[in-house]
């Protein structure tokens, strides 16, 4: 996973993490992320076990990070540490690769609705993902496949159409991200015509770290709009 995809994972959990907070934990030494030869951070899942373990750890018995790392790092080791009062498990910190969520599925998985996550597991089949590619709000990749994305969008029109919410009310949400989004490539333009073989990774994360903020925002101006008398 990308970085941008960590935060995004964390943030039900943690709405106040960022990435400035996820970079801080590693230059601790509490995660070590692999790094692609252009500069990418490469997360596993066991680093994001680590890290709800780390942020649950910090917001609920408020235990410094020194303590924290000792303790992983006696469990890295193989020993078994005495558990932190009160605080919550220890991460697995291997999961095995059978565990590991299959969200790149093809149209005929759909079709089926055999074991297929976008059709069963959102509640909403083949017909709403359909009905969803025809206003432009879902789209396969070239080799036909949906990605974590079209999960994401195919969950939340299911759970909208349960209040009446159709697709094609959704278009405006397009609209939206795609003015957005050019906002984010606005400010991540400079960083891509840099040269250096961290620079492309750079743009990344500042792209993701700004279109988090953008999500934020959307929010915050949906609630305060909800609650104007």
């Amino acid at each position: 996973m990308s970085i941008g995809a960590v935060l995004e994972a964390l943030r039900p959990e943690f709405p106040d993490v960022t990435i400035s907070k996820i970079r801080f934990l590693e230059e601790q030494g509490l995660i070590d992320p692999e790094r692609t030869p252009s500069g990418y951070r490469k997360f596993g899942h066991d680093d994001l076990d680590r890290l709800r373990f780390v942020l649950a750890v910090q917001r609920d018995h408020y235990l410094p990070l020194r303590v924290i790392r000792d303790h992983l790092d006696a469990v890295d080791a193989g020993l078994d540490p005495p558990p932190l009062p009160g605080a919550p498990r220890v991460p697995r910190l291997v999961r095995p690769a059978a565990e590991a969520p299959t969200t790149a599925l093809t149209r005929a998985e759909l079709a089926d609705g055999a074991g297929s996550e976008l059709a069963d597991g959102a509640g909403g089949g083949p017909g709403l993902l359909a009905e969803l590619e025809s206003y432009g709000l879902v789209s396969a990749a070239p080799d036909g496949t949906y990605d974590a994305d079209a999960l994401a969008v195919v969950r939340a029109a299911a759970g909208l159409a349960r209040f009446g919410i159709e697709p094609r009310h959704l278009r405006p949400f397009r609209t939206a991200a795609d003015r957005e989004a050019g906002l984010v490539e606005q400010v991540v333009a400079p960083l891509r015509r840099q040269r250096g073989p961290e620079a492309a990774g750079r743009a990344d994360e500042t792209a993701h770290e700004v279109a988090a903020l953008c999500v934020r925002l959307h929010a915050a101006l949906v609630s305060i709009a909800l609650n104007r008398p």
